[in-house]
């Protein structure tokens, strides 16, 4: 298939920079086979039934985002350059991969300052890349970064507005406690600790897996034939506690639901070989049409951008003109889209 065939266009002011407040006041569309049905997130209690298992990333995002100085003495005297750093990986020396800009404005051995009594020094260069070490570990460093960090904001928002304090509550979700991520699994982002516990009540099973979400999902497609297009890998963790639970559920004729893209890739990733068994480690699962998927009944997803991986997936989820369908709906209808913006849930067809 072609990158066009998930391209679409969307008006500008339908992209969200703030979440509607309170969470589960965001809109929902359901889509069970061809019916399009326009309900809000406060609805979602009615959508399913006792003996469903929702699937939930408890991954935590981090304030990755830092804004430094590099200092440097010269013949000329001393100069600064401002450096913007955001956090990709934790190294197993106890250094970061970061984005660093500008790259070419550090030298390997300097250090950038940041606020909060946080230093960086770059150890290595690679494939436009940074590797830093700082001079905080441990809960000495949490305390500074989340004091001198800023919430890594989707570009599609960042390009708005920076992100400031109110970002660090709504770009979190409610059970976040995995820290990892720098980016948030966003369909997440609508449920409440109130709405978790009705669905408990009314015998809905929850099952928190985690996928660490990284930067590489905001990177664009950029080739045409998308059988060329290779994932970014993110880290992850389906328990054997986990892996038990769903695979109870499936057994029992009970619908199994991830909350978001990442979640669904996860389970999926650990169900290649049958039915889902315990995995921990990378995954670059690129799901398109024709994909065949062993675990989720349903999706609970936010509207993603033009040409992205998460389209594709979505369309290999319900089919390539039914997610046009909705597509065109959610933008008729004028839905909210992207990390901030409205909810749908998808009901797989076939």
């Amino acid at each position: 298939m072609k990158l066009s065939d998930f391209d679409f266009d969307l008006p500008e002011d339908l992209i969200a920079t703030r979440p509607v407040s309170p969470r589960e006041a965001a809109r929902l569309l359901v889509s069970d086979g061809t019916a399009i049905e326009d309900l809000h997130v406060a609805d979602l209690l009615g959508q399913f039934r006792e003996g469903d298992r929702l699937v939930l990333n408890d991954t935590k995002v981090i304030p990755a985002r830092l804004f430094g100085v590099r200092r440097r003495d010269s013949a000329q005297g001393p100069t600064e350059a401002r450096i913007e750093v955001t956090l990709l990986a934790p190294e197993a020396d106890g250094s970061w991969s970061a984005l660093i800009k500008p790259l070419k404005k550090l030298r390997e051995g300097e250090t950038v300052e940041f606020s909060a009594g946080l230093t960086a020094e770059l150890v290595a260069k690679d494939a436009g890349q940074g590797r830093i070490k700082f001079n905080l570990t441990g809960d000495d460093f949490d305390a500074a970064l989340a004091e001198a960090g800023a919430m890594p904001l989707p570009p599609y928002i960042a390009a708005k507005r920076p992100a400031d304090a109110q970002d660090k509550e709504d770009y979190q979700t409610v059970f976040a406690r995995r820290k990892g991520a720098v980016a948030a699994p966003t369909a997440s982002l609508h449920l409440t600790r109130e709405m978790l516990e009705a669905l408990e009540n009314k015998g809905v099973d929850i099952t928190y897996v985690t996928l660490h979400v990284g930067a590489g999902t905001f990177l664009p497609v950029k080739v045409d034939d998308i059988s060329e297009h290779r994932m970014h890998a993110e880290w992850g963790e389906v328990s054997e506690a986990a892996a038990a639970d769903i695979r109870d559920t499936k057994a029992k004729g009970g619908r199994v639901i991830p909350v978001g893209t990442t979640a669904l890739r996860l389970i999926e990733t650990a169900a290649r070989e049958g039915e889902i068994a315990p995995w921990v480690g990378p995954t670059d699962i690129f799901i398109t049409p024709g994909f065949e998927f062993k675990v989720a009944d349903g999706l609970m997803t936010n509207f993603h951008l033009p040409k992205s991986t998460l389209m594709m997936l979505v369309s290999a989820f319900i089919g390539t003109e039914h997610t046009k369908e909705i597509y065109d709906h959610a933008i008729e209808t004028r839905y909210r889209f992207f990390s901030y913006g409205d909810s749908s849930l998808l009901w797989r067809n076939g």
